[in-house]
């Protein structure tokens, strides 16, 4: 026989639930939110006051998460899914060659490449696990959803655009959340851009920066009316990151490749930031290994620990890292694309505070208040597996690294 309380306790339960969409009692949806370029600083400026909110009534780590080495985009979106380090997860960079296809460059803006598993197969990203395992992923913009990875799509996925306004990719999301019981997704991705594009062309420290910071927080604004007029608000498990921070730069602050070796002597994979160079001769290997003026050049093998990285075939031979803030080029490339005041990038030592990225938890899973000291993002992954009932592929996170932060 139900006592009373209990008849009330359930009447109670069926009066909250009315009108909301039936989600599974068991397994709240989890979206996963990247704010591309979003340093962790920018999160304390006071002009975010909804990722304020959720912060506040949820899990948040203060002074960011550690990104993985090299501190670039695809790179750590990937580590983010997979809880792989780029070393092992295969997508070294943004830009990469891999010996098995020769000639063939892949790069974050040729989606021929983009679209093809070849590089992507070497991990497995939470989306291929949950459709193997029943589950449904609907994937917006995230790195590796465009290829079918192990030969698995997820349910629901998009080529990227970048003029797609940021209030019609919350409002698609919202519509996800509100199909059918047997359509509606369990696992979701949803990516902003406009704070990295910025933050390339213009000061992470000055004004316009600031106003985009106010735009995507807009965006996030409508993301969680949409919820709560759903009755969904506390039913769906929040993890908003980002990829990655931001540091100034300056004209003032370049070390010219020229200077350090002769140009015809070195093939460049990457350049500015963190850099991959191929030496044509032992002569001009030996000319850029070392500690220079503003950056430091290591052999792929001889690269310090703490970056976990130098054995994947696809790294170049030498990989050169300036200080941050400053930018490795040459000359040719410095003329023909001028520095005409400060403006920004990443891929700096990940020990660095500017490249500390953003971190918020909101949701059932999360208990309010909590706050994180730094950790490493390959972390995220363990923790996006556990929401969703799914045993973790082998990869470089630490469940404890977010355990205090749920129920």
């Amino acid at each position: 026989m139900i006592s009373l309380a209990r008849r009330l306790g359930l009447a109670l339960v069926a009066l909250l639930l009315l009108g909301a969409p039936a989600l599974a009692a068991d397994r709240a949806p989890v979206l996963l939110i990247s704010i591309d370029g979003f340093r962790a600083e920018y999160a304390t400026r006071g002009l975010t006051p909804t990722l304020a909110a959720l912060a506040g009534e949820g899990a948040w780590a203060p002074d960011g998460m550690r990104p993985s080495f090299p501190v670039n985009t695809f790179p750590n979106h990937y580590s983010l899914v997979t809880g792989l380090r780029p070393d092992h997860h295969g997508i070294t960079d943004n830009t990469l060659f891999d010996a098995a296809r020769p000639g063939v460059k892949f790069s974050m803006y040729a989606r021929d490449q983009v679209q093809d598993r070849f590089w992507w197969d070497e991990a497995e990203p939470v989306w291929v696990t949950a459709e193997q395992h029943g589950l449904r992923a609907f994937t917006m913009y995230w790195p590796g959803s465009e290829a079918p990875v192990h030969g698995v799509r997820p349910s629901r996925w998009f080529v990227y655009d970048e003029k797609d306004p940021a209030f019609t990719r919350v409002d698609r999301v919202l519509g996800w959340l509100d199909l059918p019981a047997g359509e509606r997704p369990d696992f979701m991705t949803l990516y902003f851009e406009a704070i990295d594009t910025l933050g390339h062309r213009v000061s992470p420290e000055g004004a316009d920066l600031n106003q985009a910071l106010g735009e995507v927080d807009a965006a996030l604004a409508r993301l969680v009316a949409g919820l709560k007029a759903r009755g969904l608000y506390d039913r769906v498990n929040l993890i908003i990151v980002a990829d990655h921070g931001m540091a100034e730069t300056s004209p003032d602050r370049i070390v010219f490749l020229d200077d350090l070796v002769p140009i015809g002597e070195v093939t460049t994979v990457t350049l500015g930031t963190v850099s991959g160079l191929i030496p044509r001769t032992p002569a001009a290997e030996a000319a850029l290994v070392g500690q220079h003026p503003h950056v430091e050049c290591w052999r792929k093998a001889q690269l310090p620990a703490r970056f976990h990285y130098g054995t994947h075939r696809r790294i170049p031979q030498v990989i050169c890292l300036p200080e941050t803030g400053w930018l490795l080029s040459t000359r040719e490339r410095a003329a023909s694309r001028p520095m005409t005041g400060p403006a920004g990038s990443h891929g700096y030592d990940p020990d660095a505070a500017q490249m500390r990225a953003l971190f918020v938890a909101h949701g059932p899973a999360f208990r309010p208040g909590v706050r994180l000291p730094v950790f490493d993002n390959v972390s995220v992954y363990p923790l996006i597996m556990r929401l969703l009932g799914l045993k973790p592929r082998p990869n470089d996170g630490r469940a404890r690294d977010t355990a205090r932060a749920l129920r």
